[in-house]
């Protein structure tokens, strides 16, 4: 029995819905731009998180980078100012490599040579657009790095300075297209390199092709590009996460030995974890999922505004028909139902079309800015939920005008 009333209630909202077919329209778009709003914002977020979080947990959890400085100000006597470290140069690297022997990690010592790298092959060159990385035999694993061809530099590659190279994946499009890389010589700054590897396509980030680069071995790195302070990274990964903790806390005592810091005195130089770096670009994503919240809220109040209004003038137009169903025996609750399924209907309806448009919307921007684009599930049951609670909050009123009518007065409405 109350299935078969649910199913007339609906046959009826249906009904009503298409004999007002342009206002209902309007009211739907109206809905749908605000939840439109929502989640088109939310669908970039969440492409955004995903691109950063794919990009940089390649680094892997259990690795921490000893670098110049933490890019944070520091509170000294109330006031706020920014701590420029020194460089880290390449004695104090060797030396903090040389006096870290904690169990169950590998160290790592790299340095940008140069960003603007002209390189050539045979009689054809690149544009100077190319970085080049001097690295050591465990700079691959620490970044997270992995070859699509060839090998990673051996131990033997890095102590004898072997002229061998790795070259990122566009190579393979560019200056090495139609032939093997392998064992292809390349020149750099007048330097003859064998090619042992290619790297896995890791796309840009944030504008930084990382797949316009060759990493070369480091002592040979220093001979080519004498540039004076160049500054060096450290890179530590721990095969153990349980001893993460404890290794970066060696860690720093080792640098700071290294720098013959006294305990009275901050460290000058940063410790910098992979996941916090991470968790610090996340946290400024979760700005922009507040601020579509915010835009969402403000344009879904003006819908529930207007699908309110609709709904209580169709309560006006219908008071001699409301009256007539209350003198066939029709109950409150059968009336109020029945405007209730259809306040509903319209309101899942605007947030079907929205979430449509939004998501079309976020997946062309995410596109756009070669973000990772993911379905947001979260952003589409945040738009259900609110397009239902509009409907709810909009169709509540009307619902109980149209139950509380005098059926004397509704039959004798003009």
């Amino acid at each position: 029995m109350m299935l078969k009333l649910f199913k007339e209630n609906v046959r009826i909202a249906f009904g009503s819905i298409r004999t007002q077919l342009l206002r209902t329209v309007l009211t739907v778009m109206i809905i749908a731009i605000g939840i439109t709003a929502l989640v088109s914002i939310l669908t970039v977020v969440a492409a955004l998180e995903n691109t950063i979080s794919s990009d940089f947990a390649s680094m892997g959890a259990n690795t921490f980078n000893i670098k110049q400085y933490e890019n944070v100000t520091r509170n000294r006597g109330g006031d706020e100012r920014e701590i420029i470290n020194p460089i880290i140069s390449y004695p104090e690297a060797v030396a903090f490599k040389n006096k870290f022997q904690y169990p169950f990690t590998e160290t790592s010592l790299s340095f940008t040579a140069t960003s603007t790298a002209e390189i050539k092959y045979e009689a054809i060159k690149t544009d100077p657009e190319n970085s080049i990385l001097g690295v050591d035999e465990y700079f691959m694993s620490n970044s997270g790095l992995e070859t699509s061809l060839g090998r990673n530099f051996t131990g033997f590659d890095i102590d004898n300075n072997a002229y061998v190279c790795i070259v990122g994946s566009d190579f393979e499009k560019g200056l090495l297209k139609d032939v093997n890389p392998i064992d292809k010589v390349i020149s750099i700054r007048g330097a003859r390199f064998k090619v042992i590897g290619v790297l896995k396509e890791k796309g840009s980030t944030f504008g930084n092709n990382q797949d316009l680069r060759v990493l070369i071995p480091i002592q040979i790195a220093r001979s080519l590009f004498t540039a004076p302070n160049i500054n060096y990274t450290v890179s530590v990964m721990v095969d153990k996460k349980e001893l993460l903790e404890q290794a970066l806390d060696n860690a720093t005592s080792t640098m700071r030995r290294v720098r013959k810091l006294s305990p009275v005195k901050d460290n000058n130089f940063g410790v910098v974890r992979s996941d916090d770096l991470i968790n610090r670009i996340l946290g400024i994503t979760k700005y922009l999922g507040l601020a579509s919240w915010l835009i969402g809220i403000i344009t879904v109040l003006g819908s529930s505004i207007a699908l309110m209004n609709i709904m209580i003038v169709s309560v006006t137009e219908r008071t001699r028909e409301i009256g007539v169903r209350k003198a066939l025996g029709a109950k409150k609750t059968t009336i109020a139902i029945q405007f209730f399924i259809e306040t509903l209907l319209i309101g899942q309806l605007g947030g079907l079309v929205g979430i449509i448009f939004g998501i079309l919307i976020g997946f062309g921007i995410a596109t756009a800015m070669d973000f990772a684009f993911v379905i947001p599930w979260g952003a589409i049951m945040a738009a259900f939920l609110t397009s239902f609670i509009v409907a709810i909050a909009s169709g509540l009123y009307p619902a109980i005008k149209a139950a509380v009518l005098d059926p004397i007065e509704a039959l004798r409405y003009e």
